[in-house]
């Protein structure tokens, strides 16, 4: 997907697709019909995360490949009702 000429990704570990989180008031559903375009292998998601510009996040899995990619840290890393999102926007000159 292309966001103001920046290519962006969105990626959800599989299990949590479907859920619906809650905390505080907040309300975040993980739908199939924003997060599950396509069913990615962990080799392409690592593809995807290289390329891309901006990256929406959301899962203990997805979010460690990216650490372990070194493209953030965990300090980054938030967590709604107990699952991690991260967003990563990767600044060019």
């Amino acid at each position: 997907m292309h966001y103001q000429g920046s290519m962006m990704v969105d990626i959800c570990d599989i299990d949590l697709i479907g859920t619906k989180l809650e905390q505080d008031g907040l309300v975040v559903h993980l739908t199939k019909e924003y997060y599950q375009q396509e069913v990615i292998e962990q080799k392409y998601a690592g593809q995807l995360l290289q390329k891309c510009d901006i990256a929406n996040l959301v899962g203990d899995r997805i979010i460690k490949q990216a650490i372990e990619m070194k493209l953030a840290k965990e300090v980054s890393i938030r967590k709604i009702a107990g699952v991690p999102f991260l967003m990563i926007y990767k600044f060019q000159h």
